[in-house]
C-alpha cells in the first residue's frame, strides 16, 4: 500500500455507471493472445481480481467453463452482474463483492487469475501471496494493463484528439493540485515494482505479451465526459455540490476543442505479464 494513504469505499464511488463507456476498450485480440499463451480450453476457472464491471472476465469468459469476479464496489458488481446478464454468460459468472484482502474468501481454486489495471490499489504483497495459493498447480496469474510507453497520435484521423491536458487542468482548478484517491490524496500517484512484489510471492517468470492496439476510434462528447468521471482522480462524489459546475465546464472546454463535438482516438496496445505458479515463496 502507499505509505500514508489507505484505501476506502469511496475510492471508485460514482464511476461504475461511466466505466464501460468512458474508458477506453482493451486490445482486441487479448483474448486469443491469452488463450494461445496459456492453452485455453473453455474449461477450468477465472478469478478476476478488482473486477469493476466486468470488463476483463467477460471478455475471457468464453475460455473458462467459470468466472468469478472480485471487487469492494458494490456498484460495479452489480454492473457486472447486468453486463453478464445481457450477454448470455450470467449461468457461468459469479460476483463477489470483497476486497481482494479479503480473499480467499471460500472461493476455492483457479487456473488463472488475472488483475486488469487493479493490483495498484491493493496490499500487493498479502494479495499476490494469498493469491498463489489459490491457484492449482500450473496454474497462472496475468497482470493486465494499457502499455505505458506508447503516444498514439490522432494523425490522419477526421477528428481533434481528446484535449487530455486542459481536462487534467481542469481536473486541478476544481479538486486541488494534488490528486485524490477516496477520502485521502496520492501525492506520488499510485506504486509500481509489480515484478519484485510477484517474485517474492513465489512466481516465476514473467512472459510479455503486448496485443497490438491502434485502432481508431470516434467519441463524443458524452464519452469523453464517461471516461473523465470513470477515474478515481475525478469520480463524481469529489465534486460535491459543484458537480454540475464542473461537468458544465468540461463540456465548454470540449466544444471548444471540437466545433463537430467527436474526437478521435485510438486504442492502446494492451500489456500483460503471464506469471506462473512456481514452486515456493522466496
Amino acid at each position: 500500500m502507499v505509505a500514508g494513504w489507505e484505501w476506502d469505499e469511496t475510492l471508485f464511488a460514482g464511476t461504475a455507471a461511466h466505466y464501460r463507456r468512458g474508458r477506453l476498450p482493451y486490445a482486441p485480440g487479448l483474448a486469443d493472445a491469452l488463450a494461445g499463451a496459456l492453452r485455453l480450453d473453455g474449461r477450468g476457472r477465472l478469478l478476476d481480481v478488482g473486477c469493476g464491471p466486468g470488463i476483463l472476465a467477460l471478455t475471457l469468459a468464453h475460455l473458462f467453463g467459470e468466472v468469478v469476479g472480485v471487487d469492494p464496489d458494490a456498484e460495479m458488481i452489480a454492473e457486472a452482474r447486468r453486463e453478464a446478464a445481457a450477454g448470455g454468460v450470467a449461468g457461468k459468472a459469479r460476483w463477489v463483492r470483497a476486497r481482494a484482502e479479503e480473499l480467499p474468501a471460500g472461493l476455492g481454486r483457479f487456473t488463472v487469475a488475472t488483475f486488469g489495471q487493479s493490483f495498484h490499489w491493493m496490499d500487493r504483497e498479502l494479495v499476490a501471496a494469498t493469491t498463489r495459493d489459490m491457484l492449482r498447480p500450473g496454474g497462472a496469474l496475468v497482470h493486465i494493463s494499457d502499455l505505458k510507453t506508447e503516444t498514439p497520435t490522432v494523425d490522419g484521423l477526421p477528428h481533434p484528439a481528446v484535449p487530455g491536458a486542459a481536462i487534467e487542468d481542469l481536473v486541478k482548478s476544481h479538486l486541488g493540485p494534488v490528486r485524490r484517491a477516496g477520502r485521502g490524496v496520492l501525492p506520488q500517484g499510485t506504486p509500481g515494482g509489480e515484478a519484485a512484489v510477484l517474485a517474492g510471492a513465489g512466481f516465476s517468470g514473467p512472459r510479455r505479451l503486448v496485443v497490438p492496439g491502434g485502432q481508431a476510434l470516434e467519441r463524443t462528447v458524452d464519452d469523453v465526459v464517461a471516461g473523465v468521471f470513470s477515474m478515481s482522480f475525478s469520480a463524481p462524489h469529489l465534486f460535491g455540490a459543484r458537480r454540475a459546475d464542473f461537468e458544465a465546464d468540461l463540456r465548454r472546454l470540449l466544444r471548444d476543442a471540437s466545433a463537430s463535438g467527436r474526437f478521435s482516438e485510438r486504442r492502446p496496445s494492451t500489456e500483460v505479464f503471464v506469471w506462473g505458479k512456481g514452486t515456493s515463496p522466496r
